[in-house]
């Protein structure tokens, strides 16, 4: 899957420096393989979920949450934003 932008991936791990190799081990499993679904995405991230539409990934044993569009026909991964805990728990689609 094409990955982009990961602008929001390079600010949390600035914020969460304990989040960085998390962060890149996620970007290493997505980028440069093909999911044709959420069941087929799950074989690799079994905690990941849909929210409305969202793609929501565990990072880093709970110690994130990385909120991301995939259109699977196009095999695109759109990162839209990453969150603690705490924030995600507030967060709103």
């Amino acid at each position: 899957m094409h990955t982009g932008p990961y602008k929001p991936m390079r600010g949390f791990a600035q914020k969460h420096p304990n989040t960085r190799s998390a962060l890149e081990y996620w970007y290493e499993l997505i980028s440069g393989r093909s999911f044709r679904s959420i069941a087929e995405l799950r074989e690799v991230f079994p905690h990941a979920d849909r929210v409305d539409g969202w793609t929501v990934f565990n990072i880093g044993g709970n110690k994130a949450r990385l909120i991301a569009f995939i259109h699977y026909g196009r095999q695109t991964v759109s990162i839209d934003r990453v969150l603690t805990h705490s924030e995600y728990d507030r967060w709103r689609p």
